[in-house]
């Protein structure tokens, strides 16, 4: 039995988010379709994670378990002739036998877009979160800081997660400036559910000074007093990459 990694590149506008769900089609769908296609039976791949609707993914790790002797090109070629033009497997490789993708994933790395250009941009419509008002970059780098490290995230979860714990080890948080884009890279051991989007939106309303950078330590302390600001729409977020 061999076991194969995929790097599937995705743009998920489209998409109820990676994972399959009764209530739309979702980018694991797709790509076992296509693998299905030229394995003449049914696959199925196990992630490292997932992304919610909307999220896009410059590469998602993916794995299965096959007896296929075809070679690691085949799985490549065939199925991205199957796939969509918004899914692509970029890179096949084969894996020691207990490798998973999930539980093999040493750290993950995604990247925040923001456009603040003054008029919408068609090339950045899907992919960034427009915001007309100016954001003080010195200030959200001021309050990133408090971010990295192991903290208790519990304030930047949302309802819907099921993690058994909410601590987590964020490696870095760095606000990188390209003319009128703005990327929030955060790196980290592993992430709540919308854990990124609410910490942008909190680091959001910092720089637009609508809340104090002394804010943060105390919502990391578990305050009650306090909430995390909004979260960031789900079109600005992109999976960058997986270390395993």
């Amino acid at each position: 039995m061999r076991t194969i990694l995929l790097n599937v590149e995705y743009e998920g506008t489209a998409y109820a988010g990676w994972q399959s769900q009764t209530n739309g089609l979702a980018v694991q769908d797709v790509v076992e379709s296509a693998l299905m296609q030229i394995l003449k039976q049914d696959v199925r791949i196990h992630s490292s994670g997932r992304t919610d609707a909307g999220v896009h993914a410059r590469s998602m790790p993916a794995h299965f378990r096959t007896e296929s002797n075809i070679p690691l090109s085949a799985f490549r070629e065939g199925a991205n002739r199957f796939l969509p033009r918004d899914v692509v497997i970029r890179e096949v490789r084969e894996m020691p036998e207990r490798f998973h993708a999930r539980y093999s994933a040493k750290g993950k790395w995604y990247r925040y877009t923001i456009y603040l250009g003054e008029m919408r941009s068609p090339l950045n419509d899907r992919m960034a979160w427009h915001l007309r008002d100016d954001l003080d970059l010195d200030l959200l780098r001021a309050a990133a800081k408090f971010m990295v490290g192991k903290h208790d995230f519990h304030a930047f979860r949302s309802s819907g997660c099921v993690a058994k714990t909410s601590i987590r080890d964020i490696f870095t948080v760095d606000i990188v400036a390209d003319h009128e884009l703005v990327y929030i890279d955060v790196k980290g051991s592993g992430f709540l559910r919308n854990m990124v989007r609410m910490m942008v939106g909190t680091l959001v309303e910092v720089g637009q000074g609508k809340r104090p950078v002394s804010d943060l330590p105390k919502l990391l302390l578990g305050e009650e007093d306090l909430m995390c600001g909004p979260t960031a729409p789900a079109h600005g977020l992109c999976l960058q990459e997986v270390w395993f």
